[in-house]
């Protein structure tokens, strides 16, 4: 399993706890909105990962629109559980083989 397979699974979970109704917003508002950057530099690391092993950046992409916009109340909850829908669905799909190099002598 890739490293950016793991991360697509790590932000999924993180985004699924997020989307939770009411305890994802507490969460964000005790911290003063500290998660959302965070979750931005996760997924911005996790759709740099991900495009590297060319794998599918969607729920990335996802991600950092979800981590600008997510401190409006409820547009916030559905898009972080949007978000984690992707980013589980994404993560579960195998990985695509690894660049091969064909060097000639």
């Amino acid at each position: 399993m890739s490293l950016s397979r793991v991360m697509r699974w790590i932000t999924g979970v993180l985004e699924a706890l997020l989307g939770i109704p009411f305890l994802g917003g507490i969460y964000i508002l005790s911290q003063a909105w500290t998660p959302l950057i965070v979750m931005l530099f996760l997924h911005i690391v996790t759709w740099i990962l991900t495009h590297r092993d060319r794998g599918t950046t969607a729920g990335s992409i996802l991600g950092v629109i979800t981590s600008v916009i997510a401190w409006i109340p409820l547009v916030g909850m559905i898009m972080h559980i949007i978000t984690a829908i992707v980013l589980f669905l994404t993560a579960s799909r195998p990985d695509p083989e690894p660049r091969r190099v064909i060097l000639n002598d």
